[in-house]
């Protein structure tokens, strides 16, 4: 059995092999591996943030309006 801290927060892993003959980089990678899918499970990383260049203020048409007439309006 292999205990283990994702990133020192405290929280341990209890991971056992059921495979014969691991090695101690087969079972750090697949310690990591599982430590990182735990930690993004319980929601622990940062959001990313929005980028300028996807904000509705930096568009460069007006939003389309929708409504009675708009369509046949816009092809005139």
């Amino acid at each position: 059995m292999t205990s283990a801290s994702p990133e020192g927060d405290g929280e341990a892993l209890d991971l056992r092999f059921l495979t014969r003959d691991v090695t101690a980089e087969q079972a750090a990678a697949v310690t990591a591996v599982l430590a990182a899918t735990v930690r993004e499970a319980h929601g622990d990383h940062e959001p990313t943030p929005r980028s300028d260049w996807s904000h509705p203020r930096n568009a460069l048409r007006p939003r389309i309006e929708v409504g009675p007439g708009r369509w046949t309006s816009s092809a005139r």
